[in-house]
């Protein structure tokens, strides 16, 4: 006699498998039912947490076929107990994606003073901004800036962010910043000389940053009222050097950077 399996769903109507990927911390899914995107921070009883790129937390059951890792679907299983018990954050405090590729930049930039700006924002935001694909390049200065952004020709597909110094009230830096009239284009700034002064002095082991005379270019200036020798380069990889996550960065540098880098990324 011919044997039947007990399953009678035709063939052509059983779904096709999918992988079963463990919800290891910091693995990053989307929850198509709500367009939902975050890293796992917690797998239990059924249940797992995610956790958003600006800290916010959703749980969802984890059913079969349930998740899209990287557009395709997948079914998440409880991880072996083995598995790290929380997830690792980059420098800028986000959730840290193990072993995930750079994405392909995107039409975007995000523009920065100096080189010492541009390598600053590398040092804390480089894995989140490659997570993204966005793009940091130095200016040398922002006197021609309103030109600079009409070369760029910003678009709602190619946004342009600037990070300016010194954007206080009644400076030339908030006068050149507020001649920048696209809606694509977004220039924020911090309240400092330079992006020295976003370093936290505690990170450093002084008291504060010193006050220069006016007239005397204020990084040899520092360098003399700290008694480091007059290398503005050295001082700077000093300064750097002593930087290791958002913790050491003043607050109104890292609200601003996380303003572009959101800006960029709409």
């Amino acid at each position: 006699m011919r044997q039947y399996s007990a399953d009678l769903t035709p063939p052509w109507k059983k779904p096709t498998p999918v992988p079963e990927v463990p919800a290891e911390p910091g693995l990053v899914v989307e929850e198509p039912g709500t367009g939902f995107c975050g890293a796992v921070i917690r797998c239990e009883a059924g249940t797992v947490t995610l956790e958003d790129r600006f800290g916010k937390h959703r749980v969802f059951p984890m059913e079969p076929r349930g998740f899209l890792l990287e557009g395709k679907v997948v079914t998440l299983v409880r991880p072996s107990s083995g598995g790290p018990a929380r997830p690792t954050r980059t420098a800028s405090g986000s959730v840290a994606v193990p072993g995930a590729r750079a994405r392909v930049a995107r039409a975007g930039r995000i523009y920065v003073e100096g080189r010492h700006d541009a390598e600053l924002v590398e040092k804390v935001w480089g894995d989140d901004l490659r997570v993204e694909g966005v793009v940091v390049e130095y200016l040398e200065g922002v006197d021609d800036l309103p030109s600079i952004v009409e070369s760029f020709a910003p678009g709602p597909d190619a946004r342009l962010g600037v990070l300016v110094d010194h954007l206080v009230p009644g400076s030339k830096e908030s006068r050149i910043a507020e001649s920048v009239t696209s809606e694509h284009a977004l220039v924020v700034g911090h309240p400092y000389i330079d992006i020295w002064e976003a370093v936290k002095p505690s990170s450093l082991g002084i008291d504060a940053w010193p006050r220069v005379p006016r007239g005397q270019d204020w990084k040899t200036g520092v360098c003399r009222a700290l008694g480091w020798p007059e290398n503005t380069g050295a001082a700077w990889q000093r300064i750097l050097s002593a930087v290791h996550s958002y913790k050491d960065l003043e607050p109104q540098l890292l609200g601003r950077v996380e303003e572009l880098i959101d800006f960029v990324t709409a």
